[in-house]
């Protein structure tokens, strides 16, 4: 079963992404979450959810993205501009908010102009109050961090940029 909550949370991380469409099953319960690309309003099927009350479609309005949130074609012209230049693109692994510390008063753990390891921590991508170090998964420099701190992103957007070694 879903706790209320739980699809709140959910439908807020949804929100703030350019995913469409999540379903998800747990202990049986389906749950099927979809944003209408003209309304912004999210649909819960009930028929699927036997936890939530019957008015949750007016508790679940969702308001327009966000404009921090890279599009897809900014997604794609930034994976070909890294491309033809020879860079590494590291791309986040998972829909979450981006954070370039481990806390706000510490310091980022790469900066422009740093160089990086395969196994360097350059960031976290918090998802489901998880906290989760990405790595650079290679040997470089870093030439731009393309994303702000505490900026949500989403599965496959590009973080990073570096130049291999």
């Amino acid at each position: 079963m879903f706790k209320l909550s739980e699809i709140k949370e959910l439908i807020e991380l949804l929100d703030q992404t350019s995913v469409h469409e999540l379903e998800i099953e747990n202990e049986g319960a389906r749950l099927c979450i979809r944003k209408n690309a003209v309304s912004e309003v999210v649909h819960v099927q009930p028929q699927m959810v036997t936890a939530v009350p019957q008015n949750i479609q007016a508790a679940v309005s969702v308001p327009a993205p966000q404009e921090n949130v890279l599009a897809p074609q900014a997604t794609e012209a930034a994976h070909s501009a890294a491309h033809a230049a020879n860079l590494h693109t590291i791309a986040s692994p998972m829909v979450g908010t981006f954070y370039r510390s481990s806390s706000p008063e510490a310091q980022p753990y790469v900066n422009i102009g740093d160089k990086v390891g395969e196994k360097t921590t350059v960031c976290i991508i918090e998802a489901m109050k998880l906290m989760n170090e990405l790595e650079a998964e290679v040997k470089g420099e870093i030439i731009d961090i393309l994303v702000e701190n505490g900026q949500m992103v989403e599965y496959g957007q590009p973080l990073f940029l570096v130049k291999p070694e």
